[in-house]
C-alpha cells in the first residue's frame, strides 16, 4: 500500500514537471510554471522520507535528524541567495546552482561506487561481479558527467563574475580530447574490473580536469551557450542517479533537464553559427587570441540626449535592442516607461531580442519580464531583421557584439558568420553605451563608425530618465 502511495507521488511529480516546463515556454505562464513545478517536486522529496521502503530490508528511511537539517539549511541559503541576487549576476548563480547539481550527482556515484566497492571486498563471488557490471556502468556514467558539469560550472561562475580570464595554448584541443579518451578508456577497464576500486579516483580527477580544460579557452561573448551545455550535462548525470535507485521522478527530472538543455544548446549554437563539436572539444569560441584589434576604425558622431528625444517623439516605429549595459545599470523598468510614453504619442515601439544577448539563455526576456513588457512586443532575431528596414529609429542600450557588422564583412574576426541584428537597415541608430571599450568578446565594433550611427554616452538608467524628461517636454 505505502510503495503504491510512493509510485502516485512519483506520478504526480513527474507530470508536474513536464507542465512546468511547458509553462516556461511563455513569460506570462513561466512564474506559474516554476510553482508547479516546485510542488511536484516537494511532493516527491516528502513521498520518499516518509513512505520510501528498502526492498531487501523493509526498513524506512532513517536519520531524520540530518535530512531534514540539510533541507532547512539548504533551503535558507537558497532563498536568501535568490532573493539578494542582482539581475547582473543571475548568470553567475544559474552556473553556481547548475554546478551544485553536477557534484551532487558525481557524489552519489561516489557512495554507491564504495557501497559496491565494500560488497566485492568482503568476498562477493564472480557472479555478483558480472551483475553489477551494468551498475558500475550507469555510476561511472554519472561520475563522470557530473563532475565534469561541477568543475565546468566553477570555471564559467568564475569567468562571469571576472575572477577567471580565458586561456588558451597550442594544442589544448588535443589534450582536451586525450584526456577525455583517457577518462572514457578507464571507466570502461573500471566496469570490467570493479574490484580496482583506485581508479575511480584517478577517473574523478580526469574529469574534473577535462571540465576546467574545455571551458577555459571559452570566449565570454560565448557563456550562455556554455551554460545551457552544462545544464544538459546535469540533467544527464541526474538521469543516471534514476537509473541507478530505480526513482522514476529523478529519471523524468533529469531527462528533461538533459533534453531541454540538449535542445537549447543547439538553438544556441545555431545562434552563434557555430559547431557542437566545438563546443565539446574545448575552442568554441576561444576569441582572446584571434581577436580582431582594437584600433579605431574611423570618427563617430556623438547625439544630445535632447536631439535623441526629438528624433524618437516624432517617429512612427521605435525599436529598442537591449544588452548587457541594461543589466548592469538595472534599467529595465525605466526603459519600459519610454515604451509606453513613446506608445501613448503614437509611435510603434517594439524589442529586438538576441538569442545569445546578455550573459545566459534569455537573459533580456527576464529582464524586461521583471519589468512587465509585454511580451507581444518582444521580437526574435529573424522577426526583428524583416522589421528594422521599417524602423525610424533604433535604441540600442548597452548591446555590442550582437550588433556587430563584422560578423558579416570581416572573416578575421571571431564573430564572423554570427548571425546578428541588422540594425543598419534603420534609418537612425542611437548606441547607448558608457564608452568606446569593446564588448564582452573584445572586438572593435564598426557599427559605431557607420554614417546613420550616433553614439549617446552614459549609463543607461541615467540616459533613459533624461529621455523619458525630454519626450515629456515635447
Amino acid at each position: 500500500m505505502t510503495q503504491s502511495i510512493l509510485t502516485i507521488c512519483y506520478l504526480f511529480a513527474s507530470i508536474t514537471f513536464i507542465l512546468g516546463l511547458k509553462m516556461l515556454s511563455n513569460p506570462l505562464t513561466a512564474r506559474k510554471g516554476n510553482l508547479v513545478a516546485a510542488v511536484g517536486m516537494t511532493v516527491a522529496i516528502l513521498g520518499t522520507i516518509f513512505l520510501y521502503r528498502d526492498e531487501e530490508t523493509g526498513n524506512n528511511l532513517h536519520n531524520y535528524g540530518w535530512i531534514f537539517s540539510a533541507l532547512i539549511i539548504g533551503a535558507i541559503v537558497g532563498t536568501l541567495a535568490a532573493k539578494k541576487v542582482k539581475m547582473t549576476a543571475m548568470p553567475e548563480m544559474v552556473s553556481l546552482f547548475n554546478g551544485m547539481g553536477g557534484a551532487c550527482a558525481a557524489l552519489i556515484s561516489i557512495v554507491e561506487f564504495l557501497h559496491i566497492s565494500h560488497q566485492i571486498h568482503n568476498g562477493a563471488d564472480a557472479a555478483y561481479i558480472s551483475a553489477i557490471r551494468p551498475t558500475v556502468m550507469i555510476i561511472l556514467t554519472g561520475l563522470i558527467i557530473g563532475a565534469v558539469s561541477f568543475a565546468g560550472s566553477m570555471v564559467a561562475w568564475g569567468k562571469l563574475n571576472g575572477k577567471v580570464k580565458d586561456l588558451s595554448f597550442t594544442g589544448q584541443n588535443i589534450l582536451n580530447l586525450l584526456v577525455l579518451a583517457t577518462t572514457i578508456g578507464l571507466a570502461v577497464w573500471l566496469v570490467v574490473h570493479p574490484e580496482q576500486r583506485w581508479m575511480m579516483v584517478v577517473i574523478l580527477v580526469l574529469a574534473l580536469c577535462y571540465g576546467i580544460f574545455f571551458v577555459l579557452p571559452i570566449g565570454g561573448a560565448d557563456m550562455p551557450v556554455v551554460i545551457s551545455l552544462l545544464n544538459s550535462f546535469t540533467g544527464v548525470a541526474a538521469a543516471c542517479g534514476g537509473f541507478l535507485y530505480d526513482n522514476k521522478v529523478m529519471l523524468t527530472g533529469g531527462i528533461l533537464v538533459g533534453a531541454a538543455g540538449t535542445l537549447l544548446t543547439i538553438l544556441m549554437c545555431k545562434a552563434m553559427n557555430r559547431s557542437l563539436k566545438n563546443v565539446l572539444i574545448g575552442s568554441f569560441g576561444a576569441s582572446a587570441q584571434t581577436a580582431s584589434g582594437t584600433a579605431v576604425q574611423g570618427h563617430h558622431k556623438e547625439i544630445s540626449v535632447a536631439d535623441s528625444a526629438m528624433l524618437m517623439a516624432y517617429a512612427n516605429k521605435v525599436m529598442i535592442v537591449p544588452g548587457y549595459g541594461l543589466a548592469v545599470a538595472q534599467a529595465q523598468h525605466i526603459c519600459h516607461e519610454l515604451e509606453e510614453l513613446l506608445s501613448q504619442k503614437g509611435v510603434t515601439v517594439k524589442y529586438a531580442i538576441h538569442p545569445v544577448a546578455g550573459r545566459m539563455p534569455g537573459h533580456m526576456n527576464v529582464l524586461l519580464a521583471e519589468a512587465d513588457v509585454d511580451y507581444e512586443v518582444l521580437l526574435e532575431m529573424e522577426d526583428a531583421n524583416d522589421e528594422f528596414k521599417t524602423c525610424d529609429v533604433v535604441l540600442i542600450l548597452g548591446a555590442n557584439d550582437v550588433v556587430n557588422p563584422a560578423a558579416k564583412t570581416d572573416p578575421a574576426s571571431p564573430i564572423y558568420g554570427m548571425p546578428i541584428l541588422d540594425v543598419e537597415l534603420a534609418k537612425t541608430v542611437i548606441i547607448n553605451k558608457r564608452s568606446m571599450k569593446p564588448g564582452y568578446a573584445g572586438i572593435e565594433n564598426e557599427l559605431f563608425f557607420k554614417p546613420k550611427s550616433s553614439m549617446l554616452f552614459g549609463d543607461a538608467k541615467k540616459v533613459l530618465q533624461n529621455l523619458v524628461t525630454e519626450i515629456k517636454a515635447i
